[in-house]
């Protein structure tokens, strides 16, 4: 008889790991309804040509695609960026702006397998669009430091990178580097802190030795981990881009630092991220001792609603991975141990006191408390065992003296102690010791 197993690099959820993972979604949504964004949710299949659209041709390699059977090329969604982008260029006439919208949604990606990575994964995504000025990114950092606070995480476990494609091609064009060899230089950027000096690699083969002082004064740039060295380059450097550049980013570090938040957040413009249609600040989270791959990432990208077929639409977002962020939660000991303990459970003499019970169980349920019964009958003493390991807190005892008399003994499982209750009082009682306890 064969023996199946879950796929390479997907993960089943048993239902104490549900109970975590329903435990992250419960503070994103809680988090991200304070920050007044609307939840949104999309198909899991979507058309391939979408992400081409988004990625280039290169990108079905790391896709779920297949051909279905309308003849259709499509594919698993590796990402929201691409569909939330269409959804709302779809609808952008009738929305008020700014848009702000959240996700917590499943994705798939054909690659390999390593720590924090799967083929399958969830992903918290945000999403501002409307709003040009840095007051989208104030926003949206708050939101991904908050994220990752509201499970107990301090800016002693993680911290975000802030950074800006726009401050490095200002910076490159004032250098005289045309656009091609500025991307060429920004990949390499990408790259650096990962492969150091052979990460101008490809620039070498495409455009021949970068000049001594031209990389002196690059390196140096990629170096910068504060606004005030940043003010220092850029004044050195001249040029009324930078300059107007540099008021965005104080308006954002000032922002960070009126709502507590500077602690969490640096300079570094190490930090670039590889894909190409992110046109502004960019930014990264990491936990503190570097033990993990990022815990998210985010930034600008003002062309992409209108590459997609939507209207020019500025726009800025991020998204928290589920397995990586999981993983710095239980080196941090910050995972709770969840209880799939009843609140009640009942202890059931025969037939008849079965058939009383099952009023009151309901009356319970609907009530809102969590109760268990044996399915069948028992003798009185075994109930009583079942009881205890269930972790009930209460338990309602059904006898024959009990159903004769029109009562129900409550016992508190913990004290060891028990009143009687007329029946029609059950609930009542069981909701006084519950908003007492």
């Amino acid at each position: 008889m064969a023996t199946f197993q879950t796929l390479p690099g997907f993960r089943e959820f048993y239902p104490e790991d549900f109970a975590r993972r329903n435990h992250l979604f419960r503070l994103w949504r809680q988090t991200a309804n304070n920050f007044g964004f609307a939840e949104y949710d999309a198909p899991v299949l979507e058309p391939l040509d979408l992400y081409k659209a988004k990625s280039g041709d290169e990108i079905e390699g790391q896709l779920f695609s297949f051909t279905d059977k309308g003849g259709r090329e499509v594919a698993l969604r590796p990402e929201m960026t691409p569909t939330v982008c269409r959804l709302v260029g779809a609808r952008a006439s009738a929305l008020k702006r700014p848009i702000r919208w959240f996700s917590i949604a499943e994705f798939f990606r054909y690659e390999r397998m390593q720590k924090g990575r799967g083929r399958c994964f969830f992903q918290f995504n945000a999403d501002i669009f409307g709003e040009p000025g840095p007051e989208a990114e104030i926003e949206l950092v708050a939101l991904l430091v908050q994220c990752l606070c509201a499970f107990g995480l301090t800016e002693q476990d993680f911290y975000v990178r802030l950074s800006d494609r726009n401050l490095w091609f200002y910076y490159l064009e004032a250098l005289g580097l045309d656009e091609a060899r500025t991307r060429a230089v920004l990949g390499a950027v990408d790259r650096y802190e990962k492969y150091g000096d052979a990460a101008f690699a490809d620039y070498t083969a495409t455009f021949g030795p970068l000049d001594a002082a031209l990389r002196e004064k690059i390196l140096a740039f990629l170096g910068i981990k504060s606004l005030g060295a940043l003010e220092q380059a850029v004044a050195a450097c001249g040029g009324g881009k930078l300059a107007a550049r540099l008021a965005d980013w104080r308006k954002l570090l000032g922002a960070m630092e009126a709502m507590g938040l500077a602690k969490f957040v640096t300079v570094d413009l190490g930090v670039v991220r590889g894909l190409a249609y992110y046109t502004g600040f960019v930014f990264e989270a990491f936990d503190r001792k570097g033990e993990l791959r990022a815990l998210a990432g985010g930034g600008r990208y003002d062309d992409l609603v209108q590459k997609l077929g939507g209207p020019a639409l500025p726009a800025v977002g991020f998204a928290i991975g589920d397995m990586t962020f999981a993983l710095l939660l239980e080196q941090r000991g910050l995972l709770p141990q969840f209880s799939q303990a009843p609140d009640v459970y009942c202890v059931i003499g025969g037939a008849a006191e079965r058939l009383a019970a099952f009023g009151d169980i309901h009356a319970l349920r609907a009530a809102g408390y969590r109760v268990d019964y044996p399915l069948k009958e028992l003798a009185f003493g075994k109930q009583f065992k079942v009881a205890a390991e269930s972790g009930a807190k209460l338990a309602l005892i059904y006898g024959g003296d009990e159903l004769a008399r029109g009562v129900v003994k409550i016992r508190d499982l913990g004290l060891r102690t028990e009143i009687e209750a007329p029946r029609a009082q059950v609930v009542a009682h069981v909701r006084d010791f519950f908003s007492g306890s």
